[in-house]
């Protein structure tokens, strides 16, 4: 993010990666601040791929406006329940389950949930470069 580090390195510290890995979201998660959002960490940050993957979960009434990723990074969100909206060059866009959006996440950006019922996506974030902590 843009304190050089990926965003998993600060919730939990890499594992030595196995050839496979199983992870279950719903051990994972967990809620990191005081704000609406669960996040379970499904794949750290990985420098042979250069990405990390999230389940992240949006309370009703979550908005959040992120500070921009270091130079390259990009940001995949892929809806499974509920609406939520993605802040992207300047307009939010609405998403529904089964839909997905990609943007360059080196600019303001951000989340939010206006409904009734959570809404749970996976973000994908691919950095062009190893964070700085892990070269």
């Amino acid at each position: 993010g843009g304190l050089g580090v990926s965003l998993s390195q600060l919730l939990e510290p890499p594992p030595a990666p196995p050839d496979t890995l199983w992870r279950d979201a719903a051990a994972l998660r967990r809620q990191p601040a005081s704000d609406a959002m669960l996040v379970a960490p499904l794949f750290a940050y990985d420098a042979q791929v250069g990405f990390e993957v999230f389940e992240l979960t949006l309370l009703p009434g979550y908005a959040r406006l992120s500070e921009p990723h270091a130079a390259g990074v990009i940001e995949y969100v892929l809806v499974i329940a509920g609406e939520m909206e993605v802040w992207a060059d300047g307009q939010w866009r609405a998403l529904r389950p089964g839909q997905a959006l990609r943007f360059a996440a080196d600019r303001e950006h951000g989340y939010r949930n206006a409904g009734a019922a959570p809404a749970v996506f996976h973000n994908v974030i691919h950095y062009p470069h190893a964070p700085a902590a892990s070269r």
